[in-house]
């Protein structure tokens, strides 16, 4: 089933959690580390979708709380990163996650969100995601969004 045709630009600020119809999954080192019917995606203008998937629908026993402080998001609070070790690869800071989320996000409290760039793959339904340049936001792009995305040099001003 094809996903309907979204422009990031129609995404709202301050972002919009919703659920997702969607199978999500993502693999590394050959592992499926992921597999969920139950994840959320965070909608913010400019950028592609985040989605964030349920700890039980995680390995969480390849996951370990990375070295060093974590991020804050002026919208959904502080957060917590992970790494990952599967099939001989360790990935730092691979997920993360918002453990006491501000309240508009409280729905995600727990839930884990993965970079496309440092996975092997990840899908939405039987679509393979693509990573968004710049890696700070964590946006998954599939073939149905457009663009220009912001994350790629020269767009933080956006």
């Amino acid at each position: 089933m094809a996903l309907p045709a979204e422009s990031v630009w129609d995404y709202p600020r301050p972002p919009r959690l919703e659920p997702v119809a969607e199978r999500i999954r993502i693999q590394t080192g050959g592992i499926w580390i992921a597999d969920t019917q139950r994840a959320y995606r965070i909608l913010e203008t400019s950028h592609p979708p985040t989605y964030y998937l349920p700890p039980e629908d995680v390995r969480m026993d390849l996951l370990t709380p990375a070295a060093g402080a974590g991020s804050m998001c002026e919208f959904k609070g502080r957060a917590r990163y992970y790494d990952l070790e599967a099939g001989g690869r360790r990935v730092p800071k691979a997920a993360w996650a918002y453990p006491q989320p501000a309240a508009a996000y409280a729905a995600l409290a727990g839930y884990l969100a993965f970079y496309a760039s440092k996975a092997d793959a990840c899908y939405v339904g039987e679509l393979r995601a693509q990573a968004q340049e710049g890696d700070f936001y964590g946006g998954w792009i599939t073939p149905n969004l457009r663009g220009p995305f912001k994350g790629a040099p020269g767009t933080w001003g956006w």
